[in-house]
């Protein structure tokens, strides 16, 4: 092939590339042109008399004594019927006194030992076991399940409770605000991220009424999709997301409740960052693996935007944008050891360019995307104006960081890791603070 049959088929791949990007993402620029106009979410009409129903609070946690405290404490303290509300600790595999610690605060607590099946998907499952086996499964209305570093504003029960009865919602997402914004650039970086995640991506989801996704921490399921499912058997490394596509093939509705507020501690280092982010992104190549047939199948039988859109979350472009540049430094290392021709010049330009115009692009659009979260979000994050503003940059490194992570997870073998949490608050007071 000579070189000018080179150039033109790396115009075409090149462009064929962007082309394809440009497409498959578009609709999220709808989301984003939605997010940032529209009014927030007004709380569900306090003149519509709802049923207080009766609900469980889940909290799988591994050595997490110094914090789950202040968690039970914020939920103890929900503006909800305490005699309707329980909260169950699943003390996993712990080594320390999170049980003990536990249950002095108040919460009832379910001892798991078991090293071959790990993680929160089983912790949760065995969890809805013991609750099926003791309550029974009509007990509960459902399941509130959270992190044990979060903490919960006040009203988060009943402006769920309110969401679900009015507007009949079995599953839901909240809003994932930050205890610790202002520890340092990373953790700024990690909360920016999900305040985007809930103002640009499930809040536009909301309003055109298609699919939201549950991040982790912070959700609702009703007893109906337990009793279905038979349980939790969602086990993959994001079991969240895993069970997000799931809904979404099953054409089972996630809805948004944009005033449930939970507080969640964010990595304050590199390494913390980057070992859960490796997580994440080998769980995103375990649902492609899994899901990604069921997904295309929804797009076109059913119909289904929200398989679409949970199919464009979850694709794996990081390695596609991988390869892109790597063909491109292939060919220009190939025309370095070529004479310096008009074709080979304009060859190693074309590689130029499109290496250049990528970062270049890359960094543009995420820093828009995180000036935009910053500011529609800026009253929701509790730190100085200065930090606001110098923390900025962090998230733009934050997500370009995800291209060599996602590289990297997709030969390594990954395994849940735990990150120790420190940001124990006066569950109270940090109330009162943020609200």
């Amino acid at each position: 092939m000579g070189m000018l049959e080179i150039r033109d088929a790396l115009t075409m791949i090149n462009f064929v590339f962007v082309a394809f990007m440009t497409i498959f993402f578009a609709y999220q620029s709808l989301f984003i042109v939605i997010g940032f106009i529209a009014k927030r979410t007004k709380k569900e009409d306090q003149t519509k008399d709802v049923e207080y129903k009766r609900y469980a609070a889940l909290i799988s946690a591994r050595n997490e004594e110094g914090v789950i405290a202040q968690l039970i404490a914020s939920l103890k303290a929900q503006d909800y019927p305490s005699d309707l509300f329980d909260i169950y600790v699943i003390a996993d595999n712990c080594t320390d006194s999170t049980a003990k610690v536990a249950k002095e605060a108040g919460a009832y607590v379910i001892i798991r030992n078991d090293q071959v099946h790990k993680g929160k998907g089983y912790a949760l499952d065995h969890a809805f076991r013991m609750i099926r086996k003791y309550v029974g499964s009509a007990y509960y209305e459902g399941y509130f399940v959270f992190d044990a570093d979060n903490i919960v504003d006040k009203d988060f029960v009943k402006e769920m409770n309110r969401t679900h009865l009015l507007k009949g919602y079995e599953v839901m997402t909240s809003y994932r605000n930050s205890k610790n914004y202002d520890t340092n650039w990373i953790s700024a970086a990690n909360s920016l991220y999900f305040m985007k995640e809930a103002r640009f991506l499930n809040y536009p989801r909301s309003l055109l009424n298609t699919n939201c996704a549950i991040s982790g921490t912070g959700f609702f399921v009703s007893q109906k999709v337990i009793t279905k499912n038979n349980g939790w058997p969602y086990h993959l490394l994001t079991e969240d997301i895993e069970f997000s596509v799931k809904c979404a093939i099953d054409g089972v509705k996630i809805g948004y409740c944009d005033k449930a507020i939970v507080y969640d501690e964010q990595p304050t280092t590199m390494k913390q960052s980057w070992d859960q982010r490796m997580r994440w992104s080998k769980g995103f190549y375990q649902i492609n693996a899994k899901y990604t047939s069921s997904l295309i199948k929804g797009i076109f039988d059913k119909r289904s935007f929200a398989c679409y859109d949970l199919l464009a979350s979850t694709a794996p472009m990081t390695i596609l944008q991988v390869i892109m540049i790597i063909i491109n430094l292939f060919v220009y290392i190939y025309c370095g050891t070529k004479y310096d021709t008009y074709f080979v010049v304009q060859t190693m330009n074309l590689c130029e360019t499109f290496i250049f115009s990528y970062f270049i692009n890359m960094f543009l659009l995420n820093l828009f995307v995180g000036a935009a979260t910053l500011v529609s979000e800026w009253d929701n994050i509790h730190t100085t104006t200065i930090n606001k503003i110098k923390y900025l940059p962090g998230f733009v490194i934050f997500v370009m960081s995800y291209v060599p992570i996602g590289l990297v997870a997709l030969f390594k073998k990954v395994e849940w890791k735990q990150i120790k949490h420190f940001a124990a608050e006066d569950a109270l007071a940090f109330q009162g603070r943020k609200g």
